[in-house]
């Protein structure tokens, strides 16, 4: 039960993060920021649910289709409300975030493959 706590409570706070407007500061390093987003988020539920390369794949598509989940929310949420609280729907994010996860999953899919399996004694 833990877990899944947390991964609704991170998945809440992601929803959040995503649809308030980025702090002009950060505009420069917006792709980047989605591509490291993607990857820690990837590393997360990778650590916790991840036991196979079955349940890596899924939680690839899973992220990736949030991805675009969230910029349709976003082009949606100026829509809605009448008021500009976030940008468009980006391309260019969607690939941003493929970019991490594909970072991460060059990194976790050997560590699947080669990882040494427990024994108990």
């Amino acid at each position: 039960m833990p877990k899944t706590l947390l991964t609704i409570l991170a998945l809440i706070l992601s929803v959040i993060g995503f649809m308030i407007k980025l702090p002009s500061v950060f505009h420069h390093y917006d792709k980047e920021l989605h591509a490291a987003f993607y990857f820690l988020a990837a590393g997360f539920l990778n650590m916790l649910y991840g036991k196979n390369l079955t349940t890596h794949i899924l939680i690839f598509f899973v992220l990736l289709g949030f991805g675009i989940a969230i910029e349709s929310a976003q082009a949606y949420s100026n829509i809605l409300l009448k008021k500009r609280i976030h940008g468009r729907f980006d391309i260019e994010d969607v690939k941003a975030n493929a970019k991490g996860l594909i970072a991460f999953s060059i990194i976790w899919i050997p560590y699947l493959i080669f990882k040494p399996s427990r024994q108990i004694d």
